[in-house]
């Protein structure tokens, strides 16, 4: 079968190589109008020959371009006018034409007129920051571009660009305010500034962070929305498959090494934002702990320097604001899923290997149950025989657990994003007898089964998985493999696991090209979706994720979150479920819901959390803001509280009784870096409501 896949891939490679090397014979020397036909030839053909689930390049297609690059060219709507677009909609059924013809007639017209618009909104801003607000009057503004058409005219546009900076400018001086006064607090001979004065310097600042704004747009070039316009091509593929320029790709790889010193996020450029798509574990932001995936960066300071806006900023100049030499301190302004702002201040440093690990502690109440944490799925690449893996360490931690007669064992796999693959069938095999685990097809042939070949079972006793909205990729087969085995109970914070359930691979577009068009190398990489997963029941993972038996209440459980929340994802859908045989463990999951649901409506801290996420479910929708100073005030302060109140629930927990493995004991004594991450750990385990709970459910386990 892989043979056979690998025939299908060389042949493909070839009439690859052979349509773009027809096309450039007829050029004697390539220019950079040929240049980019033929990148746009070779993108198109890749997405063909390779992805998954390839689309026609027909009016449909150019439809759904269109509408996605209209959002990416001005997200928040304060550029075009209807005019514009309707000008540019005049190619909405024709941009299919274009990409079969390389050419590129419907993007030439959209860069002309997003830089005359550009350079016509230089001077509101200007005009508009040169005379002082007032906040006293009940003006409203509505702050999801979403819910705004685009302005029918340019007095709109004005009006739209006069109230943005009205409040940006009431939210640097309530928050100058409230700096003031802390100040005051602590010195009462420092003077306070009037608001008039307060108002002058917001203005100010704002003007000089638009400044730079506006220095930015002006340095970007044709390359630069040219990959825009090729990444909303493959985006219409799916959200994985992207087009990486040359230096992109090289962001990519430094990213992704995990070697760099800086704060270890992983980031993309959404809707003029940078987003946090995923926490490094082990990495800096990881270990400060308040930094969260599906965070929006909105500003980036270098300590206690003035914050640099990134809104609508190239990803890889917001990279180079976040990167740094270790120790350095850099701080960002987040925006959180509820709306709420906040600093975050990060020390830089280099991803903490020892930090990924499988580590393991015995928490004894009415039974002594031994929890793993597992923050990612990792192993030695370079060193398959010796090299440490994740599924390896796992054992080693159920060993030492079993070894103290442990009564059950909890694996948390929560924000865990995943990883190797290998590993996931090696873990699921400690605690099944062979079998398959997961299965992974391609668009064509029936699909490859990965199963368990040793059927002996390590661990045989009560199984909790813990998962969480950002438990994906590999950590959702996993839960998967448990489940339909009936082997485990999977809980978790959210409705559903992430919901990637794909696979990519990065195909070197030069590698296409015969030698003799050395000339207009390099051209990038473009990373496509080349396979699916799915369950051993038949059901893939993509989109739905895996459903928890159990669903706790968290802040954010009643939002959209994950895969699904993307641009045009690749849909649910199902092949034949695999020949496998449940364990059926003895688990009462009717009772044992009940039970939970019973034991979180009695739980204090658990209904402040179940009420925090109705109030967010409903605040999510009401985006029309006051600009009124008084009630801006009172917004802010009644999130900050509702944030204090979360941050403190922790606190009033049972506290669990958390011992040291008898090993792991020895070497806390006798290392003192050991002992302080050790106590940082289970103050944190202590704290964490979730698994109090989870830790209530194993108790009742074969009672």
């Amino acid at each position: 079968m892989i043979q056979k896949i690998k025939y299908f891939i060389r042949r493909r490679k070839l009439l690859l190589i052979s349509a773009i090397a027809l096309l450039l014979l007829s050029y004697s020397y390539i220019n950079q109008s040929q240049k980019e036909e033929a990148l746009d030839r070779l993108l198109v053909q890749s997405l063909e020959t390779f992805h998954y689930q390839p689309k026609r390049i027909d009016d449909e297609l150019s439809e759904k371009i269109f509408d996605l690059y209209i959002k990416y060219l001005d997200y928040n709507k304060r550029f075009l006018t209807r005019a514009d677009v309707k000008k540019l909609s005049s190619f909405r059924s024709t941009i299919d034409n274009d990409i079969a013809e390389g050419k590129f007639n419907f993007f030439n017209l959209s860069i002309k007129i997003i830089d005359t618009r550009i350079k016509e909104a230089e001077g509101y801003y200007q005009k508009i920051l040169d005379q002082p607000f007032t906040f006293d009057n009940d003006e409203f503004i509505e702050l999801d571009a979403e819910k705004l058409d685009f302005a029918k005219s340019k007095k709109e546009l004005l009006e739209r660009w006069r109230k943005s900076l009205k409040y940006q400018v009431l939210a640097k001086v309530v928050t100058a305010m409230e700096s003031q006064e802390k100040a005051h607090a602590k010195n009462d001979t420092i003077e306070l500034k009037s608001l008039a004065i307060l108002e002058e310097e917001a203005r100010k600042k704002l003007l000089k962070s638009h400044n730079d704004w506006f220095k930015r747009l002006g340095k970007l070039n044709r390359n630069d929305r040219l990959t825009t316009y090729f990444n909303v091509v493959t985006g219409i593929f799916d959200p994985h498959t992207q087009y990486y320029a040359p230096k992109d790709k090289e962001n990519f790889d430094i990213d992704m090494s995990g070697k760099l010193e800086g704060i270890g996020a992983q980031l993309q450029q959404k809707d003029g934002f940078i987003k946090v798509t995923k926490i490094i574990a082990g990495s800096a932001c990881w270990r400060q702990g308040e930094l969260k995936a599906g965070d929006l960066i909105l500003k980036v300071a270098q300590g206690e320097k003035e914050p640099v806006d990134i809104t609508d900023m190239r990803l890889d100049d917001a990279v180079r604001l976040i990167r740094g030499k270790k120790g350095t301190e850099v701080r960002l302004t987040i925006k959180k899923p509820d709306g709420n702002e906040v600093v975050i201040p990060i020390i830089r440093d280099i991803v903490v290997l020892e930090a990924t690990f499988a580590k393991s502690v015995i928490i004894d109440g009415k039974k002594r149950v031994g929890y793993i944490k597992l923050p990612s799925f990792y192993a030695d690449f370079s060193n398959t025989a010796t090299g440490r893996s994740c599924s390896k360490d796992v054992k080693k931690e159920l060993q030492k657990l079993m070894a103290e007669n442990v009564e059950g064992v909890i694996l948390d796999l929560r924000n865990n994003g995943g990883g190797s693959l290998n590993d996931v069938v090696d873990m699921a095999g400690l605690f099944i007898p062979k079998g398959p685990m997961v299965q992974v097809k391609g668009r064509e042939g029936k699909p490859y089964i990965m199963e368990d070949r040793n059927p002996e079972v390590l661990y045989t006793g009560p199984l909790i998985i813990m998962v969480n909205s950002n438990s994906a990729s590999a950590s959702e087969i996993l839960a998967a493999a448990i489940q339909d085995y009936k082997r485990g109970v999977i809980v978790g914070t959210s409705s559903s696991t992430f919901g990637k359930g794909t696979v990519q691979r990065f195909y070197d577009l030069d590698n296409f090209l015969p030698e003799e068009y050395d000339g207009i190398k390099p051209l990038g990489q473009v990373k496509i979706t080349t396979q699916k997963f799915y369950r051993i029941n038949g059901g893939t993972t993509q989109l739905q994720g895996v459903v928890p038996d159990i669903v706790y209440p968290d802040v954010y459980y009643l939002l959209d979150r994950g895969e699904k929340e993307q641009d045009y994802p690749l849909g649910w859908d199902e092949i034949p479920a695999a020949n496998y045989q449940t364990v059926n463990f003895n688990y009462n999951l009717d009772s044992l819901r009940a039970h939970s649901k019973r034991r979180i409506k009695n739980d204090s801290a658990l209904l402040i959390i179940e009420e925090a996420a109705l109030r967010l479910k409903m605040r999510q929708d009401s985006t029309y803001r006051s600009m009124s100073i008084s009630k801006y005030q009172a917004r802010k302060l009644r999130l900050a509280d509702e944030a204090e109140m979360l941050e403190a629930l922790g606190e009033n927990v049972d506290s669990l009784t958390i011992i040291a493995l008898k090993d792991d004991q020895q070497i806390i004594d006798s290392d003192t870096v050991k002992a302080a991450q050790a106590d940082v750990w289970y103050k944190g385990m202590r704290k964490d409501i979730y698994l109090n709970e989870t830790i209530s459910i194993m108790e009742e386990i074969n009672q």
